[in-house]
């Protein structure tokens, strides 16, 4: 009999813990959910509008190349903007991650106008910049009104963080899943953030969705050819994924060389107005515009058609000359240039289709540099579909580990190092 008492009680505690632990997940679930819903129906829209108007600045550029003979006058009103009003948000993305990392105090909302403003001054004049930081902030600076208005406490805090930034990252891309994980990966190398998987993934679904029910649609791209997989294949892949991580390690580390250049400068305003001439001059003697702004058109072709070996270094170039002079917008999409050209150029080596390894670099440049393999893995999936995604994963991965600790956001911690000899727990430089 004790024992059955005991057995009961036993049982009967258990049902009483199980039945508390199913409600405060319940109740924390629907909290995320009017939180997701909410944030990410604002920063989707806000996503849809940035779309439009960026595709708007780009067609009349495209129309009236003249305009781009007025960049150092565009970049010297981005730096006066940044310089009376942007002190506090100049970090962009890197004051996400820190904020992340060691919170201080809720990011001022004055971030997503300026860098919308900034952003569509760049591509309207001629920059070479991307998009994504700029959905990315805008994201990060709506989600932290969200931790004043509704006072949230600090894990809750980096958790709205991490939806912002997701939310931003799926629905300017249109690529829900690599937006979550995107989020999740990104402040810290070789950890996730669990606790915030169920919100940044509704979060993202839910921008990526209103951006769509706005009506602005994605640009689209396909592998024609996927060869079946083989031992042989396997290793060219990873050759491949060798490739795009010392590019993607390049890159970074000339973004971050001009940054510390241009930043000998003493007063912020004439970096971007030195910069402007600098990139006019490389364009002019270049003589053609296929190199600034998203480079859209070029990343198609390199899909169809085997790029020079010169595209993606240009390209390379004139991005971290934008970026480090204090140009806005970012670098995910000129990553995504850089690698689809130089993936396609390498098929002139490499015996795998141009247009397979013009989407293998398309993502694992993109991962080497922003130390965000698992993201870049999901986003080639969405994007070209699963009879790619052996080749996308081996690229991905050995481009992340072959791109060092050097990566573009330079306020990412390191949680698990890349390799056991590497050092642990320090910030990338």
């Amino acid at each position: 009999m004790p024992v059955k008492k005991s057995t009961e009680a036993f049982l009967l505690s258990l049902s009483r813990l199980t039945r508390m632990e199913f409600g405060v997940l319940l109740l924390n679930s629907f909290k995320w959910l009017l939180f997701s819903a909410l944030l990410g129906g604002i920063v989707g829209s806000a996503s849809a509008l940035f779309l439009e108007t960026l595709n708007l600045v780009t067609d009349y550029r495209e129309q009236h190349l003249w305009i781009i003979g007025f960049l150092p006058i565009a970049g010297l009103l981005i730096g006066l903007a940044y310089h009376y009003w942007g002190k506090e948000v100049v970090k962009g993305n890197n004051l996400l991650i820190e904020e992340l990392q060691t919170p201080k105090k809720v990011i001022p909302l004055v971030m997503a106008p300026l860098i919308f403003a900034g952003t569509i001054i760049t591509h309207l004049f001629g920059g070479s910049a991307g998009r994504e930081g700029t959905a990315v902030q805008i994201g990060g600076a709506f989600a932290d009104q969200f931790t004043k208005i509704f006072k949230l406490k600090p894990r809750d805090r980096k958790i709205i963080l991490i939806c912002g930034i997701s939310a931003g990252f799926a629905s300017v891309f249109g690529t829900p899943l690599a937006g979550a994980v995107f989020g999740l990966e990104v402040f810290v190398i070789g950890t996730l953030m669990y606790n915030a998987i169920l919100p940044s993934f509704i979060t993202a679904i839910i921008a990526d969705y209103v951006c769509k029910m706005w009506g602005v649609g994605h640009t689209h791209y396909s592998i024609s050819v996927v060869p079946q997989i083989d031992g042989l294949r396997i290793l060219l892949s990873l050759g491949a994924g060798i490739i795009f991580g010392l590019v993607a390690r390049s890159f970074s580390a000339l973004n971050h060389r001009l940054s510390a250049i241009f930043g000998q400068i003493k007063y912020p305003p004439l970096r971007p107005l030195i910069g402007g001439f600098i990139l006019i001059v490389i364009i002019f003697l270049s003589g053609t515009t296929r190199y600034v702004g998203l480079g859209i058109p070029v990343i198609s072709e390199s899909f169809n058609a085997q790029e020079p070996y010169y595209t993606f270094a240009i390209k390379l170039f004139l991005t971290a000359l934008t970026l480090s002079t204090g140009f806005k917008g970012g670098e995910v999409t000129p990553l995504f240039f850089i690698g689809a050209t130089l993936g396609s150029f390498l098929s002139f080596f490499i015996p795998l289709p141009a247009g397979l390894l013009a989407g293998m670099g398309f993502v694992a440049v993109f991962s080497g540099a922003a130390n965000t393999p698992l993201a870049c893995i999901f986003m080639g999936l969405e994007l070209f579909g699963t009879e790619s995604g052996i080749y996308i994963a081996l690229a991905c991965t050995t481009a992340y580990l072959f791109s060092g600790h050097t990566g573009i956001y330079h306020s990412q911690a390191i949680g698990s190092p890349k390799h056991l000899l590497l050092k642990r727990h320090q910030f990338l430089r």
